[in-house]
């Protein structure tokens, strides 16, 4: 988007992102997440002098690998956000940033790519773990089976086998 366009009233543009990149962050051994639709995006931009402002709202649906179960299960990822980017200058890298500016990103040039910063909204999003329920069970550790379907199949001793010989120690009194 070049800056030029965007202008002190308010304009509202909708598009989709590819998942591409998303998909490819989480490839490789980090499989909790894929996306298989697009991103739908709603942003409403304007300026203020220098600073770009930024306020929308990503849509997509997310297939996520339970980290308790293992199985595969979709959900809905909606986040609304808001970012400001300022110019980039070096006096503004070297001065300690106060609690506003926190929020702040920096543009460099006559045009700026959204597409890294709808990305990171997208993953901001994200649950930090997996699960396809809150109320989820998981796997039992020793045979393996599905504990919101089944019971397990290894019976009521669940003892640690590394604990035996203490079981089987004769207490004198």
């Amino acid at each position: 988007m070049l800056i030029s366009q965007i202008t002190e009233t308010p304009k509202e543009l909708d598009f989709a992102e590819t998942p591409d990149e998303l998909n490819r962050l989480f490839s490789g051994e980090n499989k909790d997440f894929s996306f298989p639709d697009p991103l739908r995006v709603h942003l409403v931009h304007y300026r203020s002098g220098a600073d770009l402002f930024f306020h929308g709202r990503v849509e997509t649906v997310v297939e996520g690998h339970c980290s308790r179960c293992l199985k595969s299960y979709s959900f809905p990822l909606e986040k609304e956000f808001d970012f400001v980017l300022a110019p980039d200058s070096t006096a503004a890298k070297n001065k300690e940033l106060n609690a506003d500016e926190l929020g702040l990103s920096f543009y460099r040039g006559e045009e700026i790519s959204l597409e890294p910063l709808i990305r990171e909204q997208a993953l901001l999003a994200l649950p930090t773990r997996p699960l396809c329920d809150e109320e989820c069970h998981g796997l039992c550790p020793r045979c393996g089976a599905d504990l919101n379907e089944a019971e397990c199949r290894c019976g009521d001793s669940h003892a640690d086998p590394r604990m035996a010989v203490f079981r089987d120690m004769k207490l004198h009194q």
